[in-house]
Parts: C-alpha cells; sequence; structure tokens
C-alpha cells in the first residue's frame, strides 16, 4: 500500500508548492480537487495540464486522481428530473475524465453527494436510472484512458443516494463495466454502525481506492479510529492500493495534518 493526500488540505497553497512539500514528507502520491484549480477543468488548458504531470514527476509523486468532481461549476447533477442539465453534466464529466488522464491521474472518486441525491418525489430505482445513464459515455472515455472511476458509499447526513457498500456494490453489479469500481472511506463507512473489517471484505472484490480520515472529521491519528485492523483487513484482501488522506475540518493547518497524518499511517506501513 502507498499513501497519498488530498490537495484541498493545502488551499491557499499554489500546486507547485503542493507537490514539493508532500514530497519531501514522504508521501507517495497527490490527489487533486479540480474546483481547487479552476472552477470548470475546461478552464485548463492543455499546457497546465502537462505542466502539473511534469512536476509530479520531477518531485517524484504520482497524481493519483481526481475527486470532488462535481462541486464547481456550480448546478451540475446527476439524479435532476432535467435532462438537458444530466446531459450537460455528464458531458462535463467525460471531460473531467481527460482532465484526470492529462495529469497523469488513474483513478476518479464519484462522491458528489447533493449532485446525486433523490429528490422529491423521486424513487431511487428512477436515480439508478439517471446514473447509468449518466456515465455511461464516463466510461468509454475511461476505458480509453486507462481510468478507474470509483462509486463512494457515503452518510445518510450526505445524500440518501449510496450509503452503504452493498448500495455501492449493487450498482456497480447494475452497470457491469470493467472500469467502475468501489471507493471506501474511513468516515463514511462509520455511519455503517458495523466493523471496517467487515465492510472492507463485503467491498473486496471491486475495491480500486481508499480515503484514510477518521470520524471526527480530521486526518488518521488525530482521532479514536484504529488504523491497525482497518489495514490488516485491507492486507487480507489483497488491497495494494492508495491510502489517501482526506479531511474535512482543516483547523490544525495543512502542514500539521500532512505531517501528522503520515507519521501514523507510516507505524502501520
Amino acid at each position: 500500500m502507498k499513501i497519498g493526500i488530498c490537495n484541498e488540505v493545502f488551499q491557499s497553497w499554489d500546486i507547485e508548492k503542493t507537490i514539493a512539500f508532500v514530497s519531501k514528507l514522504g508521501y507517495d502520491g497527490l490527489e487533486i480537487a479540480p474546483f481547487t484549480l479552476a472552477d470548470s477543468v475546461f478552464e485548463i488548458p492543455a499546457s497546465r495540464r502537462h505542466q502539473i504531470k511534469q512536476l509530479a514527476e520531477k518531485n517524484n509523486i504520482e497524481i493519483i486522481g481526481t475527486h470532488w468532481l462535481l462541486v464547481k461549476p456550480e448546478g451540475l447533477s446527476i439524479s435532476s428530473p432535467d435532462a438537458d442539465l444530466r446531459k450537460r453534466s455528464s458531458s462535463y464529466f467525460e471531460e473531467l475524465v481527460r482532465f484526470t488522464s492529462d495529469i497523469g491521474g488513474r483513478v476518479m472518486v464519484l462522491g458528489s453527494p447533493k449532485q446525486r441525491s433523490i429528490g422529491n418525489g423521486q424513487t431511487k430505482e428512477e436515480i439508478i436510472e439517471y446514473f447509468v445513464e449518466f456515465i455511461k459515455g464516463s466510461l468509454a472515455v475511461a476505458k480509453e484512458r486507462s481510468i478507474t472511476i470509483c462509486l463512494e458509499p457515503l452518510a445518510r447526513a450526505e445524500t440518501n443516494f449510496v450509503n452503504s457498500v452493498k448500495d455501492a456494490i449493487s450498482i456497480i453489479r447494475n452497470v457491469n463495466h470493467p472500469n467502475l469500481k468501489l471507493i471506501l472511506d474511513v468516515k463514511a463507512m462509520t455511519d455503517e454502525k458495523r466493523s471496517y473489517s467487515e465492510i472492507i471484505r463485503d467491498g473486496r472484490q471491486y475495491l480500486a481506492h481508499f480515503h484514510a480520515n477518521d470520524e471526527n472529521l480530521l486526518g488518521p491519528g488525530f482521532g479514536n479510529v484504529d488504523f491497525a485492523p482497518i489495514i490488516s483487513a485491507l492486507r487480507s484482501v489483497g488491497y495494494d492500493g492508495y491510502l489517501s488522506v482526506e479531511v474535512f475540518d482543516f483547523s490544525p493547518g495543512p502542514e500539521e495534518i500532512a505531517e501528522k497524518s503520515i507519521r501514523y499511517l507510516k507505524k502501520f506501513l
């Protein structure tokens, strides 16, 4: 397993400073939230994409991929009853796949809780149909570009669509495409109210990425979550991808979050 970190932790930093810092700390990879670079990936030219890829290579950092994919531009939706909006959102997601590939990434985390939630008067079955329709074109591009799109189960407080590993696997099997896999996130897993090890075992067939954090919204090692059994379970199912640090409480500051998180995770690796 390798250790990565998500770049929105370094919100006030430019990407050059971020890449150099995480490399110096010993991280293997950096996961990028596109909205930290521009409101739309269409605004990021090929030259800048190539530059980011080169910066990472120069600093011996792997660009893991992308996450927080539909935060901007505002108004995107997977689940809207407006077919034109869903089509525009799907087209934008296809460009996100190209962007991820252009910067050297291989994984995309499809969380976007507000953009996929079931609205008033809608049914779960309806949104599943919309999701399948939404992701079809992007999976074709993902196959061409060797990108894995990972569906992320999220807590019920964030969304009412795909709240468990079983929900996610059901949709992954429905879509039945080799480039659609599963990501698990410690904070989100907590909402299932069962052991992390059991959830990991349930998801083992499709697991392609992993977000490391604590239920208190901080990084691994900042709270009560013990990563020893989590990493043991990941090893037991043969997971050899990234433990990518993703936090939601930035109050300790980027340096402390990054330094303490990697120091804690390295104890188990």
